[in-house]
């Protein structure tokens, strides 16, 4: 349940992130449901969250748990696919209880402002690890998640809310990076769609394809080429069809 729900949340919003997870699960409660699921349904459960190659993943780490059983550290949990550095740690702490900080950028936010450093890399790495409680990991976790997304924010931080403001060194040290460009008329909502209508109506001709997508044709192309170099979409016969 916590690593569905760590990548589902990168990258997406978590208002359109909770309904998904709420039917994810639902249709898939164990590992070996996932690891058994069919390619276009998993696409479809998956829903409008984008980055669909995460969905892929999750599946091939569903895998590796029904054949070998969890990994219950951080380290171990960092060799199934699809699962980095900030996601093995969540699942390590919150799941099994590990002592480590699950350093993600609202972490890197607040511990920058805290100790007035633009903490970065391993500095950062060892700056969360001497500030974790160990006594109690996820609710320090938590606590920092929570305090970023909710007043440490990325860009109008309220410091005059914040429990934590007279430990706080330098609210102006952290520079948020560039918004995400927007998804309506991006390749990312072409791949969306491509992957939408071949669930619904299996392989496809090319032109078939691209007419029911109904969008910019550079875009298509574009999405199209990027979904069969990863291979989630393949050929088959004269037709355009989802990998297996």
């Amino acid at each position: 349940m916590v690593l569905v729900s760590e990548v589902m949340a990168q990258q997406t919003q978590i208002s359109r992130v909770v309904p998904a997870f709420e039917a994810f699960l639902k249709r898939f409660p164990q590992p070996e449901d996932l690891a058994a699921a069919d390619l276009g349904e998993l696409l479809s459960m998956w829903g409008g969250l984008g980055y669909q190659r995460r969905a892929i993943r999750l599946r091939e780490a569903a895998l590796v748990v029904v054949s070998t059983g969890w990994p219950r550290t951080s380290a171990g949990l960092r060799d199934l696919p699809g699962v980095g550095p900030y996601t093995a740690a969540a699942v390590a702490c919150f799941a099994f209880g590990e002592a480590v900080p699950a350093v993600d950028t609202n972490l890197r936010r607040v511990l920058s402002r805290w100790t007035g450093e633009p903490l970065q890399a391993r500095r950062l790495d060892e700056i969360a690890a001497e500030l974790l409680d160990r006594g109690r990991p996820a609710t320090w976790n938590q606590a920092i998640m929570d305090l970023g997304a909710t007043v440490c924010t990325p860009r109008s931080p309220d410091c005059p809310a914040c429990p934590v403001s007279e430990w706080c060194s330098d609210p102006g040290v952290y520079v948020a990076p560039p918004r995400q460009s927007r998804y309506e008329g991006s390749v990312r909502q072409a791949r969306a769609r491509i992957l939408k209508t071949l669930a619904g109506h299996g392989p496809l001709e090319v032109a078939v394809l691209a007419e029911l997508v109904d969008g910019d044709a550079d875009r298509f192309d574009q999405a199209l080429a990027a979904l069969m170099g990863e291979s989630i979409v393949i050929e088959v016969g004269d037709r355009i069809g989802l990998a297996s």
